[in-house]
């Protein structure tokens, strides 16, 4: 059990193609692509790479715009698939990591080291936010249209208030490494996004 990556070649097979659905514009495999990425490029301030991994991996596994529990419903299967292969301690972990990109609050981990990959974790997932204006205008429009259905109106309204919400906080990420490489420009990004939703 121990010996066996958490996601093997298999299981990559079987997530990429739920990451290859039409209706995914920006919650495809590039976004789990970039996050690797990430996640490679801080693996040495990862307490538990492999979980964070997995973590990515199955983040986004269930994408429907007009859902609510995305992130319940591919925390679970993340805990049904990668059962067996790890213990429950180190499950759970993976589970509550997927279950707080719902809100992006940090869960609540008795372990610093769980708090840290964790917060390190949701920082990747939205690196976005700090990108290029180019990238980032790249990243709204693709995220409008998994949002076709809704009207303009109400998609104006629902993305002002997303951006407003991340806008309030102290800090829009967790940790220290990507405040500094990110934080600036995600907010001015996402002003600027805002005036436009407002205009």
């Amino acid at each position: 059990m121990e010996n066996e990556p958490l996601i093997d070649e298999p299981l990559k097979h079987e997530l990429s193609a739920l990451y290859r659905a039409d209706a995914r514009h920006y919650h495809s495999l590039a976004h789990i692509e970039a996050m690797l990425a990430l996640a490679d490029g801080y693996r040495a301030s990862l307490h538990d790479p492999e979980a964070v991994e997995a973590a990515i991996w199955f983040h986004d596994a269930i994408y429907d715009s007009r859902a609510k529990d995305n992130e319940a419903r591919s925390a679970a299967l993340a805990e049904k698939k990668l059962a067996g292969r790890t213990d429950a301690q180190r499950l759970g972990r993976i589970t509550a990591m997927i279950s707080a990109t719902a809100t992006h609050e940090l869960p609540q981990f008795d372990d610093e080291n769980a708090v840290r990959d964790a917060a390190l974790f949701l920082d990747m997932d939205l690196a976005i936010l700090g990108a290029s204006p180019d990238a980032f205008d790249a990243y709204e429009q693709a995220v409008r249209r998994e949002y076709g259905w809704v009207g303009e109106p109400m998609w104006r309204a629902g993305r002002s208030a997303v951006l407003k919400s991340f806008l309030a906080r102290p800090h829009i990420f967790h940790t220290e490494e990507f405040r500094r490489r990110f934080e600036a420009q995600a907010r001015q990004n996402m002003a600027r996004s805002l005036k436009a939703l407002e205009a």
